[in-house]
């Protein structure tokens, strides 16, 4: 029971920060229908441009935060105003491939440019276990998770009740009409893109500090895809329900399976839910059906 309680816990720290990722993602695609495949690579720039702000500027902890945010919104930004607002009415094909090429981009000279860029916080930094009654729980992870956790309180109250927010449900419930009412939907638009380079930037600094930093970590941009379409594309309670199970999922199955099916099951056991899912409920745990008159 206590190795039980210890992955279930560790796989809820873990979906913590999953659903900080997955939050960024579903706010681009609630408020502009683009989904950003890039997102991950948006994550590894995050965190090592703080670890440059931090090792190589000798900006301390809160101006490597600050430098590292001011680069993402400038990315984020820069991406919306010379590539997303050109692909409004083409084809969602053309989106999908547009942030694809962007990540391999930013995967090839982050790789060049920012080799050997020490993350902000190292792993060992929190080292030293929590114990709860008889469970262990990383500092580290613990620490990461509640920041997280934080963050995602805040994006879901900027979105239920700040001005911006509204706007941003009004345009992703009816983009013309939203218009109409005199919502500047290209500025709004512009603010939810740098809203996701900001999020890129602490869920970077935060995953960098649980398992290390690398451009391996682009590959938590995998992990958000399965959690979005569990939830709902159109879901943000959705999100974050799933992408908690996600996390528990894959601290269980790399506990029970992994030593029985080989290394790295627990990883792919997402996707075997999310195959499930799609053939069960293809719009979500929490997502709306499209609904069409005939």
């Amino acid at each position: 029971m206590q190795y039980f309680l210890s992955l279930v816990i560790d796989g809820v720290l873990a979906g913590a920060i999953y659903a900080l990722v997955a939050l960024a993602f579903v706010l681009v695609y609630k408020a502009s229908a683009m989904m950003n495949f890039a997102l991950g690579e948006w994550v590894v720039f995050g965190a090592v441009l703080a670890g440059t702000g931090l090792h190589f500027l000798h900006l301390g902890t809160i101006g490597a935060l600050i430098f590292a945010a001011i680069g993402m919104i400038a990315l984020a930004a820069g991406f919306y105003r010379l590539v997303v607002r050109r692909l409004v009415g083409r084809p969602a094909l053309s989106a999908i491939m547009v942030t694809l090429g962007l990540g391999m981009v930013m995967r090839g000279s982050g790789l060049l440019v920012f080799a050997g860029v020490p993350s902000l916080f190292p792993p060992s930094l929190l080292s030293e276990p929590v114990v709860i009654g008889d469970v262990a729980i990383p500092a580290g992870k613990l620490v990461a998770a509640c920041v997280a956790g934080l963050c995602v309180a805040l994006i879901g109250g900027f979105w239920r009740f700040s001005r911006t927010g509204i706007a941003l449900r009004a345009i992703a419930d009816d983009p013309q009409a939203a218009m109409a009412s005199g919502i500047d939907v290209d500025r709004q638009l512009l603010i939810v893109w740098s809203l996701a380079g900001m999020v890129a930037v602490v869920a970077g600094v935060l995953w960098t500090m649980v398992v290390g930093g690398g451009f391996g970590v682009a590959l938590i941009g995998l992990k958000v895809f399965p959690i979005v379409i569990l939830g709902g594309l159109d879901s943000i309670a959705g999100t974050i329900v799933a992408a908690i199970a996600v996390g528990v999922l894959e601290s269980l199955g790399a506990g029970y399976l992994d030593e029985p099916l080989g290394p790295g099951f627990g990883s792919i056991a997402p996707y075997l839910v999310l195959l499930a899912m799609l053939m069960t409920r293809p719009y979500g745990l929490f997502g709306q059906p499209r609904v069409e008159r005939v």
